[in-house]
């Protein structure tokens, strides 16, 4: 039986290639963001475009009711949808932390909240939480950031517990250098409010350093086809990590203790 998939922020970057991908394999996806004028060439695809604001729960509920009226079931949870302003913490308006926490955290758990009444009557459901290298590690300027990504890691974990009974599993992605134009936005948001503070020095050290991830990152269809890996395994990991650098930076993280991992983040900074 087909599977129905809701996708956020599915107009650009990660959730576009899933969205694509999951409908070249045979699901019933509905692709949802704000910009839906950009989700316009997804209907040669089968795709569902819905216009989706995660900061409003008058959209969050309207996505989730029209789905359900159409396709009577959400089987597939993918929250993509994310902010990712960068700056010194000093520096940061609290109002732009607390959008990018309502985005990344707040907006996702509401969405699961919604979700999960027909998962559980239906005893299937994955949620697919897509969280971030940066949800275990971290680099100076991506305060904020960094604490929506980890917030994403405990939440998933605590709600993996409470709902495997009901047959619904969690799964945490975790990507590494992905194309994607968030990063471009996030680092000149950095240069606007750091760029010429006390922390300008560094600022300029992390927007070169991730001038250099995005030169390699990978094509979101790396991170599409984990997703489809773990919503298609009938017993699947917690955690999914890929794209470029995923991987060597979480087995760092795991073997040097905190003052080496910072030297090791600092020292590519120059």
């Amino acid at each position: 039986m087909e599977k129905t998939v809701l996708i956020t922020g599915a107009s650009a970057g990660i959730g576009k290639a899933t969205a694509v991908y999951l409908a070249q394999n045979g699901y019933n996806v509905y692709g949802a963001a704000r910009r839906i004028e950009k989700m316009e060439d997804l209907k040669g695809y089968g795709i569902k475009p819905i216009s989706l604001d995660v900061t409003s729960e008058e959209s969050l509920a309207k996505c989730v009711a029209q789905i359900l009226g159409e396709a009577g079931s959400i089987d597939i949870l993918v929250n993509n949808a994310g902010s990712g302003y960068y700056g010194a913490l000093e520096d940061m308006a609290i109002l732009d932390a607390k959008y990018q926490m309502e985005v990344n955290v707040f907006g996702l758990a509401r969405l699961i909240q919604l979700v999960l009444p027909s998962m559980r009557k239906n005893n299937f459901g994955k949620i697919v939480n897509i969280s971030s290298v940066g949800g275990k590690v971290t680099l100076p300027m991506g305060g904020w950031y960094h604490a929506s990504k980890f917030a994403i890691e405990g939440l998933s974990d605590a709600l993996r517990k409470e709902v495997k009974s009901f047959g619904i599993d969690v799964i945490v992605i975790e990507p590494g250098g992905t194309k994607s134009e968030m990063v471009g936005l996030g680092t000149d948001y950095m240069m606007k409010v750091s760029g010429g503070t006390a922390y300008g020095k560094l600022a300029k050290g992390v927007s070169k350093m991730y001038a250099k991830i995005e030169k390699d990152a990978a094509e979101p269809i790396v991170i599409a086809k984990l997703i489809k890996e773990g919503i298609e395994a009938k017993n699947p990991k917690t955690r999914y990590a890929g794209a470029a650098g995923a991987k060597m930076m979480l087995f760092f993280r795991k073997i040097l203790s905190d003052k080496q991992f910072d030297k090791m983040v600092m020292s590519q900074m120059n």
